[in-house]
């Protein structure tokens, strides 16, 4: 017996060191970006905007160009922005009024409640996710290689206690039109609205379309131990066709993708937490996907109907940019089918109405572990007959096993013959060898729903 003790005093030994080798993997996997990566503002940043519209008729759907070059920044005037509410943190650039960095303070880089808050938007110098937004067409502000240089009252904006929303205007002459490019935040909530104001005080009309695309490259953030199903990194929108349709970084790198629609949405999604333009939900936007050239950029992004402000008057196009976790009802709240976006697999049928009670569930009890532990009751209550028949099933079969034996070595030599007495009788005993199985069968989507 000493052979057997060595076995299994080897086998785990065995298995902790398999365990260590994988935790140091899981440990380097899921280290944070060095410091420079995170927190590190380029102030010199990479451009590519629409093109000019080719037509300029009212309503005209302009066309994305195929690339466009970088843009040169004065960097004694560019400064960044800093705007801090209760659950973001955004750093905005007055060069174009981009979205260049932004902090989710109420999660964490690390399990540690001290570490620093999860940054999704970075610009670096070896990581590039933005939001972009700005105005193309015969009087835009933003053509290739020029954007506008804003000017912001301040530095740093702070939602105030007692404050329901903070608002951030940067302001831009352009010849004897005044654009203030207004970004406005709310208390709890991760939808930033992005609003252009023209006043024309010219004697002209002034005419453009508006603009708004994520910018990324292909780095992937750590999301899991490497086992199991991985979580989709890449774009995704709404077409005319599908409520929910996903773009990878490899079918944007052998073709660009276009489509139009009336309202819409476009985004960037990772694992739990994603970014989305979501522009005028009445109006037809060109919604256009696209690699940069041979570097490792891609663009998602959409271009509004053209806008005409006459002489002496004021006009405001609004967008709304989401950058935050994957909240199924608030993002339900914002646009149609964007709550798509949460991936619960095929079996989605199955997973939605699960997670529905069990969001019910959590709003009685308040806890998610008893939440969990609660709904795993419900669902074997759910289950108890199959449950029942099925163990019922086995216990017959383990009764009549010894028959079964016999009968194996009576016509072992027999297929045909065992097969048929052995029918014989499962039928005589009132018996279904598959009575043990067909119920787990049954309950198989339910717990893979769960798993996603």
């Amino acid at each position: 017996m000493d052979w057997q003790r060595n076995l299994l005093i080897s086998a785990m030994v065995l298995v902790l060191a398999l365990l260590y080798i994988r935790w140091n993997d899981f440990q380097a996997e899921h280290r944070p970006l060095q410091e420079s990566s995170v927190r590190e503002a380029v102030v010199v940043p990479e451009v590519a905007v629409p093109s000019v519209p080719t037509s300029e008729s009212e309503g005209a759907i302009p066309q994305v160009a195929s690339e466009a070059g970088t843009a040169e920044v004065n960097a004694a005037t560019s400064r960044l922005v800093t705007v801090t509410t209760d659950v973001l943190e955004v750093t905005i650039d007055t060069y174009g009024g981009d979205i260049v960095r932004t902090a989710l303070l109420q999660h964490r880089e690390g399990l540690d409640p001290g570490s620093d808050p999860l940054v999704i938007l970075n610009r670096s110098s070896n990581h590039t996710y933005i939001a972009q937004s700005g105005l193309i067409g015969p009087d835009g502000t933003d053509s290739e290689g020029k954007r506008p240089q804003f000017v912001a009252e301040q530095d740093s904006y702070t939602l105030g206690a007692g404050q329901e929303s903070v608002v951030v205007p940067l302001m831009y002459r352009q010849g004897s039109a005044l654009i203030t490019k207004e970004f406005v935040l709310r208390r709890g909530d991760y939808l930033l609205d992005v609003n252009y104001r023209i006043a024309n005080h010219g004697s002209d009309d002034w005419r453009g379309h508006f603009f708004a695309q994520i910018q990324r490259d292909t780095w992937e953030p750590p999301a899991g131990d490497g086992f199991g199903m991985q979580p989709y990194l890449g774009a995704a929108l709404t077409t005319p066709d599908e409520n929910y349709k996903k773009v990878k970084f490899k079918d944007l790198a052998d073709s660009p993708f276009t489509t139009e629609k009336v309202g819409g949405w476009v985004a960037m999604l990772q694992h739990y937490f994603i970014s989305a333009w979501v522009p005028d939900q009445n109006l037809q936007h060109s919604y256009a996907l696209r690699k940069l050239g041979n570097r490792d950029l891609y663009t998602f992004g959409l271009t509004s109907p053209q806008t005409l402000v006459a002489p002496g008057s004021e006009e405001t196009i609004t967008a709304s940019f989401y950058v935050g976790p994957k909240d199924q009802h608030r993002l339900a709240e914002i646009a149609s089918h964007l709550d798509l976006t949460i991936d619960y697999g095929w079996l989605w049928w199955v997973a939605k109405p699960i997670f529905a009670l069990m969001t019910f569930i959590h709003s009685l009890v308040g806890n998610w572990g008893w939440t969990i532990i609660l709904l795993t009751v419900f669902i074997k209550l759910v289950f108890y007959k199959l449950s029942a028949t099925s163990y019922r099933s086995m216990a017959k079969m383990r009764k009549l096993q010894p028959e079964m034996v016999r009968l194996r070595e009576l016509y072992g030599d027999d297929r045909q013959k065992l097969s048929q007495e052995m029918m014989g009788f499962y039928k005589r005993e009132k018996v279904n060898p598959m009575g043990g199985c067909l119920p787990i069968l049954v309950q198989m989507p339910v717990f893979i729903a769960l798993y996603w």
